[in-house]
């Protein structure tokens, strides 16, 4: 699969809109709604990593739900990984290719053996207040699409 920016999985969120809609318009968080605007400014192909339907794509249609990673048994996590990675390779994406998480260590922890060290986690260690300021930051948000600028990932 060829591509110019990096595959971008976003986690999903408590809160959701009250009727089935697009995966993309379903998240209501303002984490969710900066995280969105972020990887749409990169012109960058994205999912959402759901607790419930495992990889979603922004254009399909779910209805809200009530799971979380947070709180599934360690054996549950890691058939939820087992079942995103098939997902990935499902759609084409490889071992290859980097991936941008912007998603917490419980819904990266399942994928880290599949994704190994092209993983990008560029809000590792902040807390929720400094990932809405570090998405939010007007500098990310105007990269050229089709591009990723990676010089605004800490090392």
């Amino acid at each position: 699969m060829s591509r110019t920016a990096p595959l971008h999985l976003v986690a999903c969120v408590k809160k959701k809109a009250s009727g089935p809609m697009r995966a993309a318009d379903l998240y209501q968080s303002p984490w969710f709604r900066k995280a969105r605007a972020y990887v749409e400014a990169q012109g960058a192909p994205w999912y959402v990593l759901s607790a419930l339907h495992g990889l979603v794509a922004p254009d399909d249609v779910i209805a809200p739900y009530e799971q979380t990673l947070m709180t599934m048994p360690a054996a549950d996590r890691r058939a939820w990984g087992e079942r995103v990675v098939s997902q990935l390779v499902e759609r084409g994406h490889s071992q290859s290719f980097p991936i941008i998480l912007l998603a917490g260590a419980r819904y990266r922890q399942p994928l880290a053996s599949w994704l190994g060290p092209r993983a990008i986690v560029p809000m590792a260690g902040l807390g929720i207040g400094k990932q809405l300021a570090w998405l939010s930051d007007p500098t990310r948000l105007t990269a050229p699409r089709n591009r990723h600028n990676t010089k605004n990932y800490p090392s």
